[in-house]
Protein backbone atom coordinates (compact mmCIF):
# COMPACT_ATOMS: atom_id res chain seq x y z
CA UNK A 1 0.00 0.00 0.00
CA UNK A 2 1.10 3.65 -1.16
CA UNK A 3 1.67 6.41 1.69
CA UNK A 4 2.49 9.75 0.61
CA UNK A 5 4.19 12.93 2.36
CA UNK A 6 2.73 15.98 1.07
CA UNK A 7 5.18 18.78 2.22
CA UNK A 8 9.19 17.80 2.84
CA UNK A 9 12.08 19.23 2.09
CA UNK A 10 14.55 16.91 0.57
CA UNK A 11 16.57 17.92 -2.14
CA UNK A 12 20.58 18.64 -1.83
CA UNK A 13 21.01 22.38 -0.98
CA UNK A 14 19.06 20.89 2.03
CA UNK A 15 19.87 17.71 3.07
CA UNK A 16 23.19 15.63 1.44
CA UNK A 17 22.05 12.33 1.11
CA UNK A 18 18.84 13.47 -0.45
CA UNK A 19 18.53 11.39 -3.42
CA UNK A 20 19.14 8.22 -1.09
CA UNK A 21 16.52 9.15 0.79
CA UNK A 22 13.96 9.41 -2.29
CA UNK A 23 15.26 6.04 -3.53
CA UNK A 24 14.37 4.91 0.16
CA UNK A 25 11.33 6.01 -0.11
CA UNK A 26 10.78 4.88 -3.81
CA UNK A 27 11.55 1.28 -2.05
CA UNK A 28 8.77 1.70 0.21
CA UNK A 29 5.79 2.38 -1.50
CA UNK A 30 6.33 6.11 -0.31
CA UNK A 31 5.38 9.13 -2.70
CA UNK A 32 6.85 12.32 -1.74
CA UNK A 33 5.97 15.90 -2.93
CA UNK A 34 9.42 18.04 -2.17
CA UNK A 35 8.54 21.34 -1.26
CA UNK A 36 10.91 24.68 -2.62
CA UNK A 37 11.43 27.58 -0.84
CA UNK A 38 12.86 30.18 -3.61
CA UNK A 39 14.10 29.60 -6.82
CA UNK A 40 16.89 27.67 -6.67
CA UNK A 41 15.56 24.82 -4.75
CA UNK A 42 12.59 25.06 -6.59
CA UNK A 43 14.53 23.89 -9.94
CA UNK A 44 16.17 21.37 -7.63
CA UNK A 45 13.10 19.91 -6.79
CA UNK A 46 11.57 19.47 -10.58
CA UNK A 47 15.17 17.95 -11.44
CA UNK A 48 14.43 15.41 -9.33
CA UNK A 49 11.11 15.16 -9.82
CA UNK A 50 11.50 14.59 -13.71
CA UNK A 51 14.15 11.77 -12.46
CA UNK A 52 11.65 9.80 -10.07
CA UNK A 53 8.50 8.60 -10.22
CA UNK A 54 7.68 8.94 -6.75
CA UNK A 55 8.48 12.54 -6.90
CA UNK A 56 6.21 15.31 -7.19
CA UNK A 57 7.31 18.97 -7.06
CA UNK A 58 5.58 22.45 -5.33
CA UNK A 59 7.25 25.14 -5.45
CA UNK A 60 7.27 28.24 -3.58
CA UNK A 61 8.71 32.04 -2.68
CA UNK A 62 8.40 31.05 1.50
CA UNK A 63 8.53 33.64 4.56
CA UNK A 64 12.07 32.74 4.98
CA UNK A 65 14.24 34.81 2.36
CA UNK A 66 11.23 37.12 1.73
CA UNK A 67 13.95 39.76 2.15
CA UNK A 68 15.69 39.07 -0.64
CA UNK A 69 12.81 38.66 -2.95
CA UNK A 70 11.95 40.83 -6.00
CA UNK A 71 9.54 40.88 -8.87
CA UNK A 72 11.65 39.27 -11.07
CA UNK A 73 11.55 36.18 -8.56
CA UNK A 74 7.63 36.09 -9.38
CA UNK A 75 8.80 36.03 -12.86
CA UNK A 76 11.06 33.31 -13.05
CA UNK A 77 8.67 30.66 -10.58
CA UNK A 78 6.08 31.90 -13.45
CA UNK A 79 8.40 30.48 -15.76
CA UNK A 80 8.86 26.99 -13.31
CA UNK A 81 5.03 26.72 -13.09
CA UNK A 82 5.16 25.72 -16.75
CA UNK A 83 6.88 22.26 -15.55
CA UNK A 84 4.09 19.13 -16.07
CA UNK A 85 5.52 17.67 -12.17
CA UNK A 86 4.58 20.78 -10.71
CA UNK A 87 1.31 20.21 -8.61
CA UNK A 88 1.33 22.76 -6.35
CA UNK A 89 2.41 26.34 -5.41
CA UNK A 90 4.38 26.08 -1.72
CA UNK A 91 5.96 26.45 0.28
CA UNK A 92 3.67 29.73 0.57
CA UNK A 93 2.45 31.69 3.46
CA UNK A 94 3.18 34.33 6.33
CA UNK A 95 5.31 33.86 9.52
CA UNK A 96 4.75 36.33 12.16
CA UNK A 97 6.67 33.93 14.72
CA UNK A 98 9.95 35.58 13.57
CA UNK A 99 9.20 39.05 13.04
CA UNK A 100 6.84 41.31 12.14
CA UNK A 101 9.25 43.79 10.49
CA UNK A 102 8.59 42.77 6.92
CA UNK A 103 5.32 41.91 7.08
CA UNK A 104 4.03 44.24 4.04
CA UNK A 105 6.49 42.04 1.91
CA UNK A 106 5.47 38.74 3.28
CA UNK A 107 1.95 39.87 2.73
CA UNK A 108 2.62 41.04 -1.18
CA UNK A 109 4.71 37.50 -1.81
CA UNK A 110 1.72 35.59 -0.87
CA UNK A 111 -0.80 37.59 -2.33
CA UNK A 112 1.10 37.77 -5.25
CA UNK A 113 1.64 33.84 -5.57
CA UNK A 114 -2.12 33.36 -4.84
CA UNK A 115 -2.81 35.64 -7.71
CA UNK A 116 -0.30 32.96 -9.86
CA UNK A 117 -2.15 29.59 -8.18
CA UNK A 118 -5.80 30.90 -9.55
CA UNK A 119 -3.94 31.84 -13.20
CA UNK A 120 -2.52 28.03 -13.63
CA UNK A 121 -5.55 26.66 -11.35
CA UNK A 122 -2.99 25.14 -8.76
CA UNK A 123 -3.81 24.24 -5.43
CA UNK A 124 -1.17 25.90 -2.53
CA UNK A 125 0.44 24.29 0.44
CA UNK A 126 0.41 26.95 2.83
CA UNK A 127 2.36 27.77 6.19
CA UNK A 128 0.98 30.21 8.64
CA UNK A 129 2.63 30.52 11.72
CA UNK A 130 1.48 33.04 14.36
CA UNK A 131 -0.61 34.59 11.85
CA UNK A 132 -3.51 32.22 11.47
CA UNK A 133 -6.38 34.67 11.09
CA UNK A 134 -4.32 37.15 8.63
CA UNK A 135 -3.55 33.77 6.64
CA UNK A 136 -7.41 32.60 6.59
CA UNK A 137 -8.74 36.28 5.35
CA UNK A 138 -6.02 36.93 2.23
CA UNK A 139 -7.22 33.06 1.35
CA UNK A 140 -10.56 33.85 1.68
CA UNK A 141 -10.57 37.16 -0.51
CA UNK A 142 -8.18 35.32 -2.88
CA UNK A 143 -10.73 33.26 -3.82
CA UNK A 144 -8.10 30.31 -4.64
CA UNK A 145 -10.22 27.47 -3.16
CA UNK A 146 -7.95 24.24 -3.43
CA UNK A 147 -4.88 23.71 -1.08
CA UNK A 148 -3.73 22.10 1.97
CA UNK A 149 -2.71 23.80 5.47
CA UNK A 150 0.97 23.15 6.06
CA UNK A 151 1.45 21.57 9.56
CA UNK A 152 -1.59 23.44 10.97
CA UNK A 153 -1.22 24.81 14.11
CA UNK A 154 -4.59 27.27 14.64
CA UNK A 155 -7.88 26.47 16.60
CA UNK A 156 -10.00 23.47 15.25
CA UNK A 157 -12.72 25.90 14.82
CA UNK A 158 -10.70 27.83 12.14
CA UNK A 159 -9.88 24.58 10.44
CA UNK A 160 -13.12 23.88 9.99
CA UNK A 161 -13.27 27.41 8.04
CA UNK A 162 -10.32 26.45 6.24
CA UNK A 163 -11.79 22.65 5.19
CA UNK A 164 -15.18 24.99 3.76
CA UNK A 165 -12.90 27.07 1.36
CA UNK A 166 -11.70 23.89 0.26
CA UNK A 167 -8.67 23.05 1.65
CA UNK A 168 -7.11 20.18 3.24
CA UNK A 169 -5.65 20.32 6.67
CA UNK A 170 -1.75 19.01 7.27
CA UNK A 171 -0.65 16.54 10.11
CA UNK A 172 2.43 16.34 11.08
CA UNK A 173 5.13 14.76 13.73
CA UNK A 174 4.74 17.18 16.45
CA UNK A 175 1.06 15.57 16.67
CA UNK A 176 2.90 12.51 18.16
CA UNK A 177 4.58 14.65 20.93
CA UNK A 178 2.94 13.97 24.50
CA UNK A 179 0.44 16.30 25.55
CA UNK A 180 -0.08 18.10 22.45
CA UNK A 181 -3.91 18.06 23.53
CA UNK A 182 -4.82 20.54 20.55
CA UNK A 183 -2.97 18.30 17.43
CA UNK A 184 -5.28 15.66 19.50
CA UNK A 185 -8.50 17.65 19.49
CA UNK A 186 -7.46 18.52 15.47
CA UNK A 187 -7.80 15.04 14.79
CA UNK A 188 -10.96 13.75 16.76
CA UNK A 189 -12.78 16.54 15.41
CA UNK A 190 -11.54 17.02 11.35
CA UNK A 191 -12.74 13.73 9.39
CA UNK A 192 -10.16 12.07 7.76
CA UNK A 193 -11.71 13.03 4.25
CA UNK A 194 -10.32 16.33 5.10
CA UNK A 195 -6.20 15.79 6.54
CA UNK A 196 -3.36 14.76 4.78
CA UNK A 197 -0.49 13.86 5.92
CA UNK A 198 3.01 15.22 6.07
CA UNK A 199 6.57 15.39 7.68
CA UNK A 200 8.48 18.83 6.69
CA UNK A 201 11.66 16.59 6.42
CA UNK A 202 14.52 17.19 7.31
CA UNK A 203 12.05 18.89 10.31
CA UNK A 204 9.40 18.39 12.96
CA UNK A 205 10.40 14.72 13.43
CA UNK A 206 8.11 12.71 15.28
CA UNK A 207 8.43 11.39 19.11
CA UNK A 208 10.37 8.25 18.45
CA UNK A 209 12.65 10.37 16.19
CA UNK A 210 13.27 13.33 18.55
CA UNK A 211 16.18 15.07 17.62
CA UNK A 212 16.96 13.34 14.94
CA UNK A 213 16.92 14.24 11.29
CA UNK A 214 13.65 13.76 9.79
CA UNK A 215 12.68 11.71 6.76
CA UNK A 216 9.59 10.73 5.02
CA UNK A 217 10.53 7.20 6.13
CA UNK A 218 9.06 8.37 9.46
CA UNK A 219 5.47 9.21 8.20
CA UNK A 220 3.96 5.95 9.03
CA UNK A 221 4.32 6.90 13.30
CA UNK A 222 2.22 9.78 12.29
CA UNK A 223 -0.24 7.89 10.90
CA UNK A 224 -0.47 5.91 13.69
CA UNK A 225 -1.12 8.31 15.95
CA UNK A 226 -3.94 9.48 13.62
CA UNK A 227 -5.03 5.50 13.64
CA UNK A 228 -5.01 5.25 17.74
CA UNK A 229 -6.79 8.69 17.69
CA UNK A 230 -9.90 7.90 15.60
CA UNK A 231 -9.57 4.59 16.40
CA UNK A 232 -9.77 3.38 12.81
CA UNK A 233 -7.33 1.39 11.30
CA UNK A 234 -3.96 2.34 9.70
CA UNK A 235 -4.42 1.08 6.46
CA UNK A 236 -7.65 2.96 6.00
CA UNK A 237 -6.24 5.93 7.44
CA UNK A 238 -2.87 5.52 4.79
CA UNK A 239 -5.42 4.83 2.23
CA UNK A 240 -7.93 7.69 2.57
CA UNK A 241 -4.69 10.25 2.76
CA UNK A 242 -3.50 9.10 -0.58
CA UNK A 243 -6.51 9.51 -2.08
CA UNK A 244 -7.21 12.61 -0.57
CA UNK A 245 -3.80 14.36 -2.07
CA UNK A 246 -4.38 12.27 -5.32
CA UNK A 247 -7.54 14.86 -5.47
CA UNK A 248 -6.21 17.49 -4.24
CA UNK A 249 -3.17 17.26 -6.35
CA UNK A 250 -4.58 15.72 -9.27
CA UNK A 251 -1.65 12.96 -9.59
CA UNK A 252 -2.77 10.97 -11.79
CA UNK A 253 -3.93 13.83 -14.75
Amino acid sequence: MKIIDTHCHIYPSEMENAVDIIKECASNNIDVILNGVDIASNNEIIELSKKYDNVYAAIGLNYDGIDTFTDEDLILLEEQIKNNKVVALGEIGIDFYWTKENSDKQIYFFKKQLELAKKYDLPVIVHAREASQKVFDIIKESNVRKGSMHCYSGSTELAKEYIKLGFYIGIDGPVTYPNNKKGIDLITNIPVKNLLLETDSPYLSPESKRGQVNTPLNLKEIAEKVSEVKEIPIEEIIENTYNNAKILFRLEE
